[in-house]
Formats: structure tokens, sequence, C-alpha cells
């Protein structure tokens, strides 16, 4: 018989664990805005072969908003159903499923203004993701139009901001913080370079608003590049921040370029640092009292209160390198110089998180994972292959970068990159940016990585799914403990970041959504 002190210890523990494994995912990067969460999650699974998901909901059209969990409701917003093969959109579709079951409890039209390009490579007017605080959810189309409804799809508030289409709107006390834009696309729903020298009236910054009401509580003294992943931070002080910046493509109007810290409090600026010729299209973390970013060939640590640089490693000069062996059979350890792809490019789009403390992100130039250790200033690569294929026979086959030298291989016919062809659930070609059909390496706006437990979730646009186990002593083929797969390659398009929730991990296609571990 067991003892009553037995007894209570085992209650606790059952407690303590079905606390540990109910989790709601209620923003773009979980319940603490950084991407993390302790909980651990399927790891295991093959959408082709229907192994370990849970239920999959087909949406008629395509959408690229990361699913948020909330309230026993998974929240994602799709375009409007087009009609025919269509390269632009506007108007999006909100909806509310069963996290159970995956049913349709309701939908809500959101119009837009400015037409984006449908499924973008770097956003559409269906990426921000929703953002709900367990009473309410907000949903923002990036074409313009953000609306808070209840949990029953009853309007609470609707509000005509425009905002950025790879907006991470998160919740920071009471208020509901996103990335405002000022200036329109083009009628062909690309952004101008025209806007270059405008005044701050034209910036794009952060804005915070009164998540009951949607007025606006302040908005950033500083600008932000509209590219920029902004993750909420806190301090070594208990100071809740922001780090963003400025700097990159389509002659962004936001001087100067480089970083700045914002305190979410009030959207002062507590610091800024001029980087010359950056690139701003990362995210920014804070580890140890520093913060860590990627400029150039550089990896930065930053001061967190004065920010100053105090440390740089390459990441490009003779680096360590876990690859393929020239023959395919097998990895080895070499020492290599990553080729610099020019304008301040080192990294694949949003590919960083910082993870402990290591920045893991994706090179711009090959399919390598590589992450800093920011402590210790070590730099490590792995090379990933580009694809996964699951065979009729349920077996794995994967789809390797090929080198230059190799190309006129003929044993490497077959390892060619398939495209991805840009259908969605009913057929219909929808994209307006050819880029959106690559391999989801180099020149597009990656998904950011997420992290359950000991694991971090690694998509790629192309609908592979690496799982690593991040804390590894050292970076290698033996640090992947799987290569999943979000459908047939070719067919499975994404620009979400996998979430998680109670147990269960939730991916959005260009056909649907997805919920994985049964």
């Amino acid at each position: 018989m067991f003892s009553r002190r037995l007894l209570n210890a085992l209650m606790l523990f059952s407690v303590l664990l079905s606390s540990s494994l109910m989790a709601d995912w209620p923003q773009a990067g979980g319940p603490g805005g950084d991407f993390v969460i302790k909980q651990n999650a399927a790891i295991n699974w093959s959408v082709v072969k229907d192994s370990n998901i849970r239920w999959q909901r087909t949406l008629p059209e395509t959408g690229q908003s990361i699913p948020v969990i909330a309230a026993g409701k998974v929240f994602v917003t799709t375009l409007k159903p087009v009609k025919q093969d269509s390269e632009l959109g506007r108007d999006i579709v909100a909806y509310c499923l069963s996290e159970e079951t995956g049913k349709v409890i309701w939908t809500r039209e959101i119009k837009g203004k400015h037409p984006l390009r449908l499924s973008g490579c770097f956003s559409d007017s269906s990426a921000p993701p929703a953002v709900c605080d367990g009473k309410r959810v907000v949903f923002t189309n990036a074409s313009g139009g953000m609306t808070c409804f209840d949990l029953d799809g009853n309007i609470i508030w609707e509000k005509d901001y425009f905002t950025v289409g790879r907006t991470l709107p998160f919740m920071n006390n009471r208020n509901l913080i996103y990335t405002r834009q000022v200036y329109p696309p083009e009628p062909n729903g690309n952004f101008p370079h025209s806007y270059k020298d405008a005044s701050k009236e034209m910036w794009t910054q952060l804005q915070a608003l009164d998540m009951k009401t949607g007025e606006i509580v302040w908005t950033s003294e500083c600008g932000v590049n509209m590219g920029n992943a902004v993750i909420p931070q806190t301090r070594t002080d208990g100071k809740r921040v922001a780090v963003v910046g400025r700097g990159g493509g389509h002659g962004p109007p936001e001087k100067p370029e480089g970083i700045s810290m914002v305190d979410l409090a009030n959207g002062k600026t507590l610091w800024t640092l001029p980087l010359v010729k950056f690139m701003s299209t990362q995210s920014y973390g804070l580890h140890g009292g520093k913060v860590h970013l990627f400029h150039g060939g550089e990896h930065l640590s930053v001061d967190e209160v004065t920010g100053e640089i105090v440390k740089r490693v390459s990441i490009l000069k003779d680096v360590s390198v876990r690859g393929r062996k020239t023959d395919g059979q097998g990895y080895e350890d070499r020492v290599e110089a990553i080729k610099d792809a020019g304008k301040g490019r080192m990294i694949t789009q949003t590919s960083n998180l910082l993870v402990g403390p290591w920045n893991y992100f994706r090179s711009y130039t090959l399919p390598y994972l590589g992450r800093v250790h920011v402590e210790k200033g070590t730099v490590e690569y792995l090379e990933l292959p580009l694809q996964v294929r699951r065979g009729a026979d349920g077996e794995s086959e994967f789809l390797w970068h090929v080198r230059p030298e190799k190309k006129k291989d003929p044993q490497m016919k077959e390892q060619v990159f398939v495209p991805n062809d840009m259908k969605n659930s009913r057929g219909l070609v929808v994209f307006g940016d050819k880029r959106s059909k690559g391999s989801g390496w180099g020149h597009v706006a990656s998904a950011i990585p997420s992290v359950a437990g000991k694991h971090l979730y690694v998509p790629v646009m192309n609908g592979t799914v690496y799982v690593i186990r991040w804390d590894s002593e050292t970076l290698s083929e033996k640090s992947v403990v799987a290569f999943n797969d979000l459908g047939p390659v070719g067919e499975s398009y994404n620009r979400a970041s996998l979430s998680f929730a109670n147990g269960s991990a939730y991916a959005h296609t260009i056909k649907g959504v997805i919920c994985i571990g049964r």
C-alpha cells in the first residue's frame, strides 16, 4: 500500500507533468515571444506517409501565418480564394479552427487596400500571425487593416492600420506591439526604392496598441527596417526591450543604418549603434548581458546597456565545416572559407535564432546550418540536404546541393532540387515571385526556427523540416534527429514557423494546416 506521503508526491508529480504539457502558443513567437518553449513536441513525422499526423485541415487558398493556439482554438489566415491562376491578392480570410479536430469553427474576411504578391518568398497579405490574449484575438492583413474579434468571431474593434508583411505581433503587458508601415507597395505588389531619402514621417516603426481598444499607445522614436523579425527580450536588469535594425534592400528610408534598443514600456530609444552597410533582416537575441547579431561576414556581441561592440567573430574565414565527402559517401570534417555573397548578406534572411549560448542561422550561399557559440566565439557549420523526398514505398531520398564542379557528373542527375509548383489545394497556381519556386536558401525570407524542449525545428520553404538537438556538444550529422516533410516534394511550399501547444506541433503550408503528434 502506498503511504500518504508517496501518494501526495505522485499527485504533485502528476500535476506538474500535466502543467508542463499544457501550454498555448498565443502569438507568433509563443508564450514568451522568443520562439522557445520548454515542453517537448513530436520529433518524427511525415505527411506523405501520414505518420504521426494528428489531423490535417485543407484550406481553399494559400496562406503564410504561423498557427496561433489559444483557448482550445487554432487561428490562421489565408488569402481570399481566387477563381483562376493569380499573382496578386489583398483580401484575407481569418480562420478559427478546433484545436482538437481542426474543424472550422468560424471564418471572417478582412479586406485590404494594397495588392501584394501571392505566396511571396518574403511575405504576402496573409503572413502576419494572429495574437490572442485569451479573451480576444487580433488578425492583421499586411495589405492594410487590423480587426479584433472575441473568441466567438464577433468584432470588438477595427482599425485601418498598415503593417509590414513580416511583422510578428506580440503582447507586452496590455499592449499589442507590431511593425507599422507607412509607404505602400507599387501596383505590382513590390516595394519601390524611391523612398530612400524620405523624411521620418515615412519611416517604418514599432507601434503599441491597447489590446482592448486598438488605440495607439506609443510609436517608437527610432525607425525599423520592414524585414526585421522583432522579438521581445528581457535584459539582465529585468527591463523588457526589443532590438531593431535599419538597413537593407529596396532603399529603406530609416536612418542611421544599424541597430537600436527600444524600451517596450514606452517606445523610447535606449541606445543606437550605427553599422555601415548593415543588412538588418534578422532577429536579435540577448544572452549574458549582450545583444547578438550578424553584420557582413561577422557575428557581433554588443553590450546590452551601452550599445558598444565587445566581440567580433568571423563566420566566413577558415570556419569548421562538417560536410559531405566528395564522393557523397558520408561526412568529413574540413576547414573552409565561406564565399561572401556581397551586399552585406551572410545568412538567409530571418533564418537565425538565439538558443542558449548558440546563435543558429542558415548560410546564404550554401545549404549549411551554422551556429556561433556567443561565449566561446566558435563557429560551426553542418551541410544539410536541400530536400527529403518520400517514395511510394515510404523510403526517404535526400536531394543534395550539387557543387559546380559536379554538375556534369551523371551520378548527380537524380539529385536535382524539385522546385515548388506553387499550386493551392484546388490546383490553381498562386504566386507572383519566381523565387518562391526555389529551395528556400539564399535570397528569400525564411521562417524563423522554433524550439520545443531540447530540439530546434528548422523549416525550409520547400516543405522540409530539420529537427536538431540544439545543445549538441558539436554540430554534426548526429545532431540531426529527424528529417521531416510537410507533404510531397514540390507540393508543400510553406513560409510559416512551426508552433507548439499541448504536446502537438503545428505547420501551415500553401494547402492548409497540419497538426503533428498523436
